[in-house]
């Protein structure tokens, strides 16, 4: 009986998972992202010979044009890479950080209270030093086949020509009105009469071409030097609530390399992405949670790994907003917080017939006190990319300068600088990189080949809707398509939240009855994927959004 439910389980997602164009598989390359203007050029770079790091480089470009809501060369990001002669992954690390002129207490009013949130977003405040064209150049550098130029050319064609506005582009468009604020994104994305633009609509956007093709010619430093930056800077330190954003800070930022997190679940490794990011230790505590209760032998999202999941998830989210943020500023215990004892120790507050509530974190061994898209890229060679890339809030700061728009990453740092009279560790402080969720992820077999890619928008949702998709695909072997359509379930240390509108919905009688709070809510998605079958590939798209999957 449990092997029909579960089959039955799988087939029921799967027809769900490939009603549309997100589900594909191909032999030999691949790319999966969140529109098919990115993924087509993508494959173009991959046609031309191009490596997976020339291919995320074109996606990345695209991206800025047609979903500039969720990313774009004024934000940041994660990359993963693989590379499968040596097998070897390396890690990109193109977060933001905060300004020299930034201080803890920025995001608090007069009175020491938080500000509201439009106020702390939709500001110069909320500006970050931009990482991604950093990041993007030094791992070009690295893995690159292609000119850099060459790779800006999909995208300048698409921002000078035009392009049909997306449908979730125009969603945020009318759930936003309040961006005609901003006279250069009203000028680009609202008609005349202030009427927002429709899913279908044309858009060209010269501006950002021109802006891609100074750097397309000069590099990433036709970007941090010269007329672009001081324009941000004026941007930033001449809105209605200032930033101290400098020409010194675009000037000093560089991208760093580090160390993937890594650890063994069942017969995989799972590797993630380090500090600054939340989003690689936490997936890997609760994997190491969940391995002793076998939760590959029940039914897919059935009431009891339902149930533990969520209660994983809260010790992972508890200890996350306690420990983690920026390894230079703070002494992350990332090695205490993997470690077995201490996980089997956190275990024992789990329960199979009732839920803990929220918890407070633990204190792992060698502890001392003191907007966003992802794309998943595998090229011909078997090299692998998994990039997160992100401005944060739809539309960064609201703040559109030559066609791109400015992110507001400061507003992930913990607006108050201290509680229980210590201090947090995600405090701002100047170049600071703010912690995030953001978990690109690669799972390799225990010979070391590439198993699966994926990473997801949404937010610190990014890290359930991550976790939950390698659950799907190692534990319950769910197709590709099938795990990033999977109804989600997430906790963030309080309530268990259950995506609406899907049968996950109604194991929320069931939750109660173990104690859960729990909310049923619409959610969004933003999932990417690509997954090892025989000797090819397939891919997919979070169904939820505008992407797609595709490989040749």
């Amino acid at each position: 009986m449990r092997f029909g439910r579960r089959l039955a389980a799988v087939v029921v997602l799967l027809l769900a998972a490939c009603r549309v164009p997100a589900c594909l598989a191909a032999p030999q390359s691949m790319v999966a992202a969140a529109h098919p203007l990115a993924v087509e050029a993508g494959l173009e770079m991959l046609r031309r010979g191009g490596s997976a790091v020339d291919a995320a480089i074109a996606v990345q470009m695209v991206l800025g044009v047609v979903e500039p809501q969720a990313s774009g060369i004024g934000g940041g990001g994660f990359l993963l890479h693989y590379d499968k002669a040596t097998q070897a992954i390396a890690v990109y690390d193109g977060r933001e950080t905060a300004p020299a002129g930034a201080n803890p207490a920025m995001f608090l009013d007069r009175d020491g209270k938080p500000l509201g949130y439009r106020d702390a977003v939709a500001s110069g405040i909320s500006v970050g030093v931009p990482g991604v064209l950093a990041m993007l150049e030094l791992a070009h550098k690295e893995h690159g086949k292609l000119p850099w130029s060459a790779l800006f050319e999909p995208a300048i064609a698409a921002a000078r020509d035009g392009f049909a506005v997306p449908p979730r582009l125009a969603a945020w468009l009318f759930r936003m009105p309040g961006l005609r604020d901003e006279p250069a994104i009203r000028a680009l994305y609202f008609n005349t009469d202030g009427s927002p633009k429709q899913a279908g609509d044309r858009i060209a956007n010269p501006d950002l071409a021109e802006t891609m093709r100074l750097i397309a010619d000069g590099g990433a430093g036709a970007f941090y030097q010269g007329a672009i930056a001081a324009e941000m800077v004026d941007r930033v330190r001449n809105h209605a609530r200032p930033g101290t954003l400098s020409l010194a800070d675009l000037a000093g930022y560089h991208a760093i390399k580090r160390e993937p997190v890594c650890g063994p679940y069942r017969l995989w490794i799972v590797c993630g992405m380090p500090p600054p990011s939340s989003g690689g230790i936490a997936i890997l505590q609760v994997l190491e949670l969940l391995d002793p209760f076998q939760i590959w032998r029940d039914a897919p999202n059935s009431l009891r790994p339902v149930h533990l999941i969520a209660e994983a998830s809260r010790l992972a989210f508890a200890d996350r907003d306690r420990y983690v943020a920026d390894p230079a500023f703070v002494n992350v215990p990332t090695a205490g917080l993997l470690s077995p004892a201490y996980l089997a120790q956190r275990r024992w507050l789990m329960s199979t017939d009732r839920s803990m509530g929220p918890i407070g974190p633990g204190v792992p061994p060698g502890y001392v006190e003191r907007g966003t898209s992802h794309m998943s890229i595998v090229d011909r060679w078997g090299n692998a990319v998994a990039f997160t890339t992100t401005i944060e809030a739809p539309f960064g700061a609201q703040i559109m300068m030559r066609g791109f728009l400015l992110n507001n990453e400061l507003t992930d740092f913990s607006p108050q600088p201290e509680a229980d009279g210590r201090k947090v560790a995600n405090r701002v402080e100047p170049g600071k990189r703010p912690r995030s969720s953001m978990s690109p992820t690669l799972v390799l077999d225990r010979d070391r080949r590439l198993v699966l890619a994926v990473g997801s928008a949404g937010g610190s949702r990014i890290i359930g809707d991550a976790l939950h998709t390698v659950i799907g695909v190692l534990d319950w072997d769910l197709p590709i398509a099938a795990a990033l359509a999977q109804p989600r379930v997430n906790n963030r240390n309080g309530a268990t939240e259950l995506e609406a509108g899907t049968p996950l919905a109604g194991l929320a009688g069931g939750l109660r009855a173990l104690g859960h709070q729990v909310q049923v809510r619409v959610h969004e998605g933003g999932l990417a994927g690509i997954r090892r079958v025989g000797d090819g590939w397939e891919g997919s798209a979070d169904p939820r959004r505008d992407g797609v999957a595709r490989g040749e």
